[in-house]
């Protein structure tokens, strides 16, 4: 039996402060290791012991193996936790950390080499009889081989990386005159991401469910699943919630993919946790999709189903321990449901944002469990993913779980980072979700172009509370002296503001009426009009008083931006007030800023160059994605102020422009 008694968990931000309180549950000791973007995370506060592994990027700490076991080496540590991404399907790391005679909690090298080839998988499964859609997974990879393949198969087909995941790598094909195009594009994405070119065609499963198997093993041939979870909602093949059980799996199903799943985990020689992944079609047949060789993010809503700590379980057969339960005692009670909260801006196409935590308030109450690894003050890095946190209810029934999420969600508060948090609310309020009826498709067909979701622009009602704590906060003398709140002695005279949110500048005129029981505030823009009654004010939180409604609202106040909370979602608002107004027929600045903190990977502009509006001039790599920064006017370079490799700042001046009607006034 392994001796374990000192664990590392080579990860970070939730996943490593959920690991750390388990293994502290039971006795262990905890060690955290950290980059230097990382130094005051809730992850290393909450370890016993941390180690510092190097520069933010991951490729200098968290994928740094030489450096994770030198870790392990300087604290004693004798185990490895690994999370999920970064290393934790590394097979390499996993033999390193054998090598140096650290136990790796996780399956063999060996399972989750196979596992990490989709072709080499599917060939293992269609051997075990786990069923495989239809498709071509040989090694030949030679076009005429491909294209012959896929008029084999016939269409619409997907063409997918062998190795990794995530979307990347993967088309779907409608037509053999798109096959070639298709292939070399995801051959070239996949050699990339992944370091190999190897592809895979299957028959495209449309609209398919995305159904999962929780399967455990251990070293004395027990082989258990404890059910399926639900993951089809996604968006770019990323999951947006998953819950468990799935409303479309019947008991009949449910036996039929568990056992199908621990036929997966035997063929490989598993042990520990692992996730294998079906998509199932509309008449109920499923398909081996891939299997995940560590433990998934979503693995809370099977822990609130079934009443087990998965992570417990990990531990207990990493040092030996059978399984503490056999098939026949696992039972699945009740329903769970869970999001992910992401810094990301759901009304600017999804960009990831990045900021400092300023308040963040978590909801509390009877089943619900909130994963997440911030802490107030810390920064949001563009240095990794943008998950911060999960949001998990469980309920008695389905409804009662996404009833209870729907409030968990809209009561959380982050304010600093932008996030996605009134999109998750609307998603689980839809009535194609309620009613359990979503597919992979869903957000395609119920969310593409919407509105609520894609437009920046706010109304004027949160425009004038925007405007209303801004003047509030910056005139008041006393929080309990209302009256005191402005100083003008005309409450009639209107003051004017200019506010910022999301590049779009807003002008409207607050007229503030002191001499009433609340501060009471007018605001117009344009023909349109709204009125506010500030009832009271504190630091973070207000009551006010709108459309004979009273609501609640939390803000921030960070120098001159205004953050705000509510069932609009999250918007700053920049106070542009005494800053000079650009004409009214002005074009763009010609400024060319980051959007965030990252590294620019190309800059494709010199000095003298012509560009027209809306030309890429440079690209900026910031949470594992890349982000197209283009020119605002046309015209020409003057400067450029970084190169390829250099690491930015949120709004840093990167490159000039000297907009053409700039040229003509000369």
């Amino acid at each position: 039996m392994p001796e374990m008694s000192k664990i590392l968990i080579a990860n970070r931000g939730e996943i490593a402060v959920r690991v750390i309180r388990t293994a502290r549950d039971m006795g262990y000791r905890t060690v955290a290791v950290y980059s230097e973007a990382d130094a005051d995370a809730l992850h290393v506060h909450e370890a016993d012991e941390a180690v510092p592994i190097g520069p933010a990027p991951v490729g200098e700490s968290y994928l740094a193996a030489d450096k994770l076991i030198e870790a392990c080496r300087l604290s004693g540590a004798d185990a490895v936790h690994p999370g999920y991404g970064f290393l934790s399907e590394n097979a390499d790391f996993a033999r390193a950390c054998a090598d140096a005679g650290v136990t790796f909690i996780g399956p063999p090298a060996e399972a989750i080499e196979l596992m990490g080839s989709k072709r080499l998988s599917k060939l293992a499964m269609i051997k075990a009889d786990v069923p495989c859609i239809p498709g071509y997974q040989d090694s030949d990879q030679s076009d005429e081989r491909l294209a012959a393949e896929g008029a084999r198969i016939g269409y619409p087909l997907m063409a997918k990386a062998s190795a990794g995941g995530g979307g990347r790598g993967m088309r779907l094909v409608r037509k053999s005159e798109d096959l070639m195009d298709s292939i070399r594009t995801a051959r070239s994405e996949a050699q990339s991401a992944f370091g190999s070119g190897e592809l895979i065609l299957e028959r495209a499963v449309l609209n398919p469910r995305h159904i999962e198997i929780q399967v455990f093993a251990d070293a004395h041939g027990n082989v258990v699943h404890l059910g399926e979870r639900d993951c089809s909602i996604q968006r770019r093949h990323q999951k947006v919630v998953e819950e468990a059980p799935s409303p479309f799996v019947s008991p009949g199903m449910r036996e039929a993919m568990g056992k199908a799943a621990v036929n997966a985990a035997r063929a490989c020689n598993y042990l520990g946790a692992g996730t294998v992944e079906f998509l199932a079609d509309a008449d109920g047949s499923f398909y081996f999709l891939e299997m995940n060789t560590r433990l998934q993010v979503e693995h809370p809503v099977t822990e609130l189903i079934t009443g087990q700590d998965l992570v417990e379980w990990q531990l207990r057969v990493a040092a030996g321990e059978p399984l503490p339960l056999r098939q026949e005692d696992i039972s699945l009670n009740g329903w769970a449901m869970e999001v992910r909260l992401y810094a990301e801006d759901p009304r600017n196409g999804f960009m990831p944002q990045t900021g400092p935590v300023l308040v963040w308030d978590l909801p509390k109450g009877p089943g619900l469990r909130i994963d997440h690894g911030l802490r107030k003050g810390h920064a949001v890095s563009p240095n990794y993913d943008p998950m911060l946190s999960k949001i998990i209810a469980h309920g008695t029934t389905r409804e009662e779980a996404r009833r209870k999420l729907v409030r968990a969600v809209e009561d959380t508060v982050l304010l600093g980072v932008n996030n996605n948090k009134a999109f998750l609310a609307k998603t689980l309020r839809h009535e194609v979700f309620a009613r359990g009826e979503a597919t992979t498709a869903f957000l395609a067909d119920h969310f593409e172009g919407d509105a609520t979701v894609t437009a920046a622009a706010p109304d004027l009602r949160v425009l004038t509370l925007a405007a209303t704590l801004i003047h509030a906060r910056s005139g008041r003398q006393s929080a309990h002296a209302p009256e005191l709140l402005s100083w003008r002695n005309t409450a009639s005279t209107p003051w004017h503001y200019r506010l910022e949110a999301e590049g779009k500048t807003y002008d409207l005129s607050l007229i503030v009426d002191p001499h009433r029981t609340h501060m009471r505030c007018t605001a117009q823009a344009g023909d349109n009009e709204t009125i506010i009654d500030l009832i009271s004010i504190d630091a973070t939180h207000c009551v006010y008083l709108a459309d004979g409604v009273r609501r609640r609202l939390r803000f921030a106040v960070d120098g001159n931006t205004v953050y705000l909370d509510g069932p609009f979602g999250n918007i700053a608002f920049r106070n542009l007030t005494h800053q000079p107004t650009a004409g009214a027929d002005a074009g763009g600045s010609g400024r060319v800023v980051a959007s965030m903190d990252g590294a620019i990977l190309a800059v494709s502009v010199a000095i003298g160059d012509r560009v027209a509006k809306g030309q890429t001039v440079a690209v900026l790599e910031a949470m594992k994605m890349e982000h197209q920064l283009q020119a605002d006017t046309a015209g020409t370079v003057t400067e450029v102020f970084v190169s390829a490799g250099a690491q930015v700042k949120i709004r840093q001046m990167l490159i000039t422009i000297s907009p053409d009607d700039a040229e003509e006034g000369r």
